[in-house]
């Protein structure tokens, strides 16, 4: 009963298949039989203007619609001819054999809609897009039924007869939808190119005519590459269409993108183009399209209009650094809705690709990323008082690739708390800490963050916590914001509510609770140390732009090359995010987040918090605090020199108590006065280098007897070793820093009172020292390099250390 079918059967199954289709083709020869000689009908009725408002009712745009006919039409001979073959190559290279549509088209979906119950792939030609166009409703644009694609195919078989091919090729031309507002070919070539549809070349023709298929997947601003990847299907197809040749298509391919724009009404073109895209995503493509669309955005007009002001006065104070470009991002911390959003100072400024929306596009962030590998250390047992080296360091990358990380500054500042280092933006322990927690657990974290740019790990490795991958302004003026909502993500919204010409809802901002990414207690310490002071003081001064005259958290970021700057922060209710540099990716001149970013970021912060009491970041349960021994994240000696309080989750406070600070015994038995001359410093001994250039008062070497090789010892009664760089050291040349400033410390230690120490670097004196430290800084080079210790006594007798090899990667 259960087996396999037998022949009757399945014949039987056969023959009513081909009934069916039999049926379909009789019914489709019909209808073509009975309409096909009529006339056409009218044309769908004009449609009101879309409009985009900000929260309060203002106007920012009124979106023109094909049918309002509100485009600019051109006639065919007006048009590039590069537009005109690239457009046919791609949309229906039959167009001029072809009646109107595609019979073989057409069968696929009758087919297709006697399996599933409607229409799901079949490409429609020319003639059968204008006739949507022309004489569909937007409702009727959407429907994937056979009865409107058969409607679709009669109407497009009458257009074909009764006009000209050359007619329904510029009607279709002067109508489709190019994305970011722009109907017809003249809009689009104004929109993307700042220049009109008759002066396109091949290049920027092909890019065109790939956009109709998807233009928000295309968009030559934020999508730039998988429009290239678009443009050389398209280049493809014209070569096979015989238009062109394989020298015209590679030389279109590599030719560099010149973006501009044509000015029109519109406020806060960014954010609109923004929204435009959002609702092609969220309500699909025909969305704004729709007559009479309402569409009520999050946009505050008042903060929008100040960002736009203070984003062009700053920029204009760093002309002279070679900076032309900045944006800038406000959230709503409580509900994720975008507040204010601006691209670039000028919308229709071709020089900067003023129409590159700089708040979505993917940047390098430097070490603005930092939080989200301390929010992930501290989720795994970390504290703000965990003790934390900034000392030159080599580590190994998940490739077995050394990693020398350096700080921007180049000065290391040794044993550090991690609040500090967080605050102060040290890169060395951030590095050190990502080898810990893990680059994928990062990238987990991040993601969670909702930033959604870092999604192949494979790319990644320990540098990703300085900034090595790219983000978006907006996904991390995010992050910050989950921070902000002590570990809540919500998602970033720009619209309120949407309703078409009846007034009926489209779609309704719900809000709700955001989801949590880390808890109560980690976003509070990330909060709390990006708002202390003091801990960034070190790097930045007690009176930095981060500073505010209200309770904020803020942290800036800078790429070695300057080339981007970037600062975020937040107060309890609003997220701001600040980039700075160039669109084209060109270096400014000594413009870091904090000169750069930072003081509009303070500025407009001041600004639209003027009026708002200020208000306290709310503390939730579960933290305590206890006072430390600075650096030693341990409860103070009697030696302790910088006490200070520390906030720590219940449980994880220190129990033991530091010895980092003390004095030692006396030869004689005793112990040393309570002098603090003899209170020594016992850094941890990968530290001793640092702390012996820093001056710190370390005790006798005896103390760090595993630091020095005994083997270096002599019966002379004195001895030397080297300390650093350690034997077999790997180190590798920072692309981020200038070659000439990229220096290690070679340093000696002895024993006995020798009169002088030599130090030597491939056989070359360094340098000659009479006194500790015994260090010189030698200058990397890339290969294999050789150093050596020589120390000599007042009768000039002498005693090698033994030869440290290192080896120094580009």
């Amino acid at each position: 009963m259960w087996g396999r079918p037998d022949s009757d059967s399945i014949s039987m199954r056969l023959a009513l298949k081909a009934g069916f289709i039999a049926v379909g083709i009789l019914l489709l020869g019909a209808t073509f039989f009975l309409f096909a000689s009529a006339g056409l009908p009218e044309a769908a009725p004009s449609l009101e203007s879309a409009k985009v408002f900000d929260r309060n009712g203002r106007l920012l745009y009124e979106v023109p619609v094909s049918d309002e006919g509100s485009h600019t039409g051109l006639a065919l001979s007006d048009i590039s001819s590069f537009l005109k073959q690239a457009t046919i190559a791609t949309e229906d290279s039959s167009f001029y054999q072809n009646p109107g549509v595609d019979v073989f088209a057409l069968g696929r979906a009758l087919l297709q809609n006697l399996r599933g119950g409607e229409v799901v792939s079949g490409g429609s030609t020319i003639t059968q897009q204008l006739v949507r166009s022309l004489y569909f409703t937007p409702q009727e644009r959407s429907s994937r039924s056979l009865l409107r694609k058969l409607r679709e195919t009669v109407l497009a078989f009458r257009l074909a007869r009764e006009l000209e091919k050359d007619r329904i090729l510029e009607l279709y031309l002067n109508r489709v939808y190019y994305g970011n507002l722009a109907y017809g070919v003249e809009a689009a070539a104004r929109t993307y190119f700042g220049k009109s549809a008759q002066d396109l070349d091949l290049a920027e023709a092909s890019l065109l005519a790939g956009l109709p298929q998807a233009p928000s997947r295309y968009d030559l601003f934020s999508h730039l590459e998988a429009a290239k990847e678009r443009q050389a299907t398209v280049l493809s197809l014209m070569k096979k269409a015989g238009y062109i040749d394989e020298v015209e298509a590679k030389a279109a391919r590599e030719e560099p993108v010149q973006l501009g724009k044509a000015p029109f009404p519109i406020r806060a073109p960014h954010f609109v183009a923004y929204v435009r895209q959002w609702l092609e995503e969220k309500l699909g493509s025909e969305a704004m399209a729709q007559g009479g669309l309402r569409v009520y955005t999050t946009l505050d007009l008042d903060m929008q209009i100040t960002a736009e002001n203070m984003l062009v006065r700053h920029l204009s104070n760093l002309r002279e650094n070679d900076a032309s470009n900045a944006a800038l991002v406000a959230l709503d911390v409580a509900t994720g809705q975008v507040l204010a959003m601006v691209g670039s100072p000028d919308y229709f400024d071709a020089s900067i690709d003023g129409a590159v929306n700089m708040a979505t596009a993917p940047r390098q962030p430097g070490s603005a990323v930092k939080p989200i590998t301390y929010a992930l250390a501290l989720s795994k047992g970390y504290s703000a008082a965990t003790p934390l080296l900034d000392v030159p360091t080599t580590l190994l990358t998940r490739r077995n690739q050394p990693y020398v990380p350096n700080n921007y500054d180049a000065i290391f500042r040794g044993p550090v708390s991690l609040r500090y280092a967080l605050g102060s933006s040290f890169n060395v322990p951030a590095v050190r800490v990502m080898q810990d927690v893990g680059v994928d657990a990062f990238l987990r974290l991040a993601s969670d963050l909702g930033i959604t740019t870092l999604g192949d790990a494979d790319r990644y490795d320990l540098s990703v916590t300085l900034g090595g991958g790219e983000v978006s302004l907006l996904e991390l003026t995010g992050a910050y914001a989950a921070f902000a909502a002590g570990g809540e993500r919500r998602e970033s919204s720009p619209v309120l509510r949407v309703e078409d010409a009846q007034g009926r809802t489209l779609h309704r901002w719900q809000g709700g609770p955001g989801r949590r990414v880390v808890s109560p207690q980690v976003a509070y310490l990330i909060t709390d140390m990006l708002a202390d002071n003091n801990a960034r003081a070190p790097a930045f001064g007690l009176n930095s732009p981060l500073r505010l005259s209200r309770p904020a958290s803020g942290k800036t970021g800078t790429t070695g090359d300057f080339r981007d700057n970037w600062t975020v922060g937040y107060t309890p209710d609003i997220a701001v995010g600040v980039w700075m540099g160039n669109a084209d990716n060109s270096a400014m001149r000594q413009v870091s987040g904090i000169s750069g970013a930072a003081p509009l970021w303070h500025d407009f912060m001041e600004e639209v918090l003027k009026t708002n009491a200020p208000k306290e970041f709310a503390r939730p349960p579960g933290l305590v605090e206890a006072e430390i021994c600075e650096p030693t994240g341990l409860k103070p000696g009697d030696w302790c020199p910088e006490r200070r309080m520390e906030l720590f989750i219940a449980g994880t406070e220190p129990a033991g108590t530091e010895t980092y600070y003390r004095p030692l015994p006396v030869r004689d038995g005793g112990t040393a006065p309570r002098d603090p001359e003899r209170v020594y410093t016992f850094v941890p001994e990968e530290a001793i280098p640092w702390a012996r250039a820093a001056g710190l008062p370390l005790p006798p070497l005896v103390e760090y007897s595993a630091a020095v090789d005994h083997n270096d010892r002599a019966d002379v009664g004195f001895w030397v070793s080297l300390v650093s760089p350690g034997p077999e050291m790997q180190l590798a040349v920072s692309r981020e820093i200038p070659l000439d400033s990229q220096r290690v410390i070679v340093e000696a230690v002895a024993g006995g009172d020798p009169e002088r120490i030599e130090i030597y670097a491939d056989g070359d004196l360094l340098a000659v020292r009479r006194e500790a430290p015994f260090s010189a800084a030698w200058r990397l080079s890339p290969g294999e390099h050789r150093f050596r210790a020589v120390a000599y006594d007042r009768t000039g007798r002498r005693v090698e250390s033994k030869v440290v090899r290192v080896m120094v990667m580009r």
